[in-house]
């Protein structure tokens, strides 16, 4: 974190940058700010602007062009009953523990509040956080997100945990992070033994790119399964990174094959300064359809849109006819079956 790249200069040792491409760095970061962990700057290609790891990381003033962006696209503070926590779903809450990252990615949903000055949640928020969550009976499930609550530190992590582990009616603990993808050495036994104390917990990450599953993070990810904590992984469909069949289609495989299995597709956010990330619903929709039935299952992602209502699923429509005693399918390769299926059978 402390050798964290935030300058043209420091950038410079793993780019190649024109003068033009400097001023427009400089002038998005006035806008958004912008840090990258050498390990993920390590991952760039030198010369190519096209890079899908530069184009996560590396400001661009087309970030200052988007019109229809919104701050708070999910509606999230007004779902959020104390400072942090968002209660939108009936059995289960967000916590949003910290705002900091070990890198800001372009396309963060959280760009209001990510990248801003450095905080964690004061004992006091964090206390009202866990007040609530613990008069919610309902609640079994707690998110703990930000920014990434990983870069905090591990005695910190450790007490959060025990507090919420210590309600009864809290089944799981699920943790956000992209410290598996954006700084892998954070994985450390040491935090690996914490979490192992508090299970059930589960971990969600981001993997966009098959450039991003390297020697290193495919360690972190191992050492985090064998403490016994199961992993997700999230991606967002972002144009000009991940948005064709050939470089999904490598990402799933390489997740599979460390044992991450793909687990939401996320359409794009209209969050202001990711327009040129953005594609279309349908292309989502492409993908998912390029993927089933010509891979495994387990590695095809469920591609969601969230919106202030919650996660709606997306997926292409496979139903082609319905009648009274039949319901008429379609198959990956555009086959049609019409089985047998009466309105009747109650």
């Amino acid at each position: 974190m402390s050798h964290r790249i935030t300058g043209i200069s420091g950038l410079k040792r793993y780019v190649d940058l024109s003068d033009d491409e400097a001023d427009e760095i400089e002038r998005a970061s006035r806008e958004f700010r912008w840090a990258i962990t050498p390990y993920y700057a390590s991952l760039m290609d030198r010369k190519d602007r096209n890079c899908p790891i530069r184009k996560q990381a590396i400001p661009s003033a087309r970030e200052l062009e988007d019109v229809l962006g919104e701050e708070d696209p999910l509606h999230e503070e007004k779902h959020s009953p104390t400072r942090g926590l968002i209660h939108l779903y009936p059995d289960r809450v967000a916590f949003c523990v910290t705002n900091r990252c070990a890198m800001f990615c372009r396309h963060c949903v959280r760009k209001r509040i990510v990248g801003k000055r450095d905080y964690n949640l004061s004992q006091g928020d964090l206390a009202k956080g866990i007040r609530y969550i613990r008069e919610h009976e309902e609640v079994r499930d707690v998110l703990i997100t930000g920014g990434d609550p990983l870069v905090a530190q591990d005695a910190w992590i450790e007490s959060l945990l025990r507090e919420i582990r210590a309600i009864d009616h809290v089944e799981i603990i699920r943790i956000g992070t992209r410290t598996l993808c954006t700084m892998p050495q954070r994985i450390t036994n040491e935090l690996c033994d914490i979490l192992s104390r508090y299970h059930p917990i589960w971990i969600n990450t981001q993997f966009n790119h098959p450039k991003e599953i390297t020697e290193e993070a495919a360690a972190a990810c191992d050492r985090l399964l064998r403490a016994g904590v199961p992993l997700g992984n999230q991606s967002v469909l972002l144009r000009g990174i991940n948005d064709d069949t050939d470089t999904m289609k490598k990402l799933v495989h390489s997740l599979v094959k460390i044992r991450v299995r793909p687990y939401y597709l996320y359409q794009c956010e209209v969050v202001r300064g990711t327009a040129h990330f953005r594609t279309p619903v349908e292309r989502g929709l492409e993908i998912i359809q390029s993927l089933q039935g010509f891979t495994t299952g387990f590695a095809v992602p469920r591609f969601v849109v969230d919106t202030p209502i919650g996660k709606v699923p997306v997926a292409p429509q496979n139903i082609v006819a319905r009648d009274e005693n039949s319901v008429t399918l379609r198959n990956y390769e555009g086959k049609v079956w019409q089985l047998p299926n009466s309105v009747n059978w109650r």
